[in-house]
């Protein structure tokens, strides 16, 4: 599991590098054929990679409440991010991961309620859901990358 981590890592630092270097407005542009916006999809793996492991293992999330509630399945972005937001934001798509990692080492998801997804897979632990939450934030990556060019942020 803790190469799924630490892949996981690697796809956040990609995040991370949008979220740096895009004009806040091209976060925010919803463009015609889509129904979300680049800021929304990176704040989303942060709230779902929460829901997914810490939640359903029984565990408090790592981030705030507000933020989890605010991008998580089914919502759809509000057109806001503050500075702050945005910072928040940057700041857990590191610490949560190397939160999970540590957890992991101590055992901390072994009381994991099963939980199907909306891609029909059934998670029955925490490494099922450490592993459906690297394929569920490469499909946002994914997404992310098409946000890009559909606002044309040179990359």
């Amino acid at each position: 599991m803790k190469s799924v981590l630490e892949q996981t890592l690697q796809i956040r630092k990609g995040f991370y590098h949008i979220l740096k270097s895009t004009p806040r407005e091209e976060l925010l542009k919803i463009p015609e054929g889509f129904n979300n916006n680049i800021w929304w999809n990176i704040a989303h793996v942060v709230s779902t990679q929460q829901a997914l492991v810490y939640a359903l293992s029984g565990n408090k999330i790592q981030i705030p409440q507000e933020l989890k509630d605010k991008f998580k399945k089914g919502t759809i972005p509000d057109g806001t991010a503050t500075d702050e937001e945005i910072e928040q934001v940057k700041a857990l798509l590191f610490s949560t991961i190397e939160k999970t990692i540590e957890d992991y080492d101590k055992g901390l998801f072994s009381n994991y309620k099963d939980y199907t997804t909306s891609a029909n897979v059934t998670l029955t632990s925490a490494e099922d859901a450490i592993s459906f939450n690297f394929f569920h934030e490469g499909l946002h990556y994914g997404s992310v990358l098409a946000l890009r060019r559909a606002v044309k942020v040179n990359a």
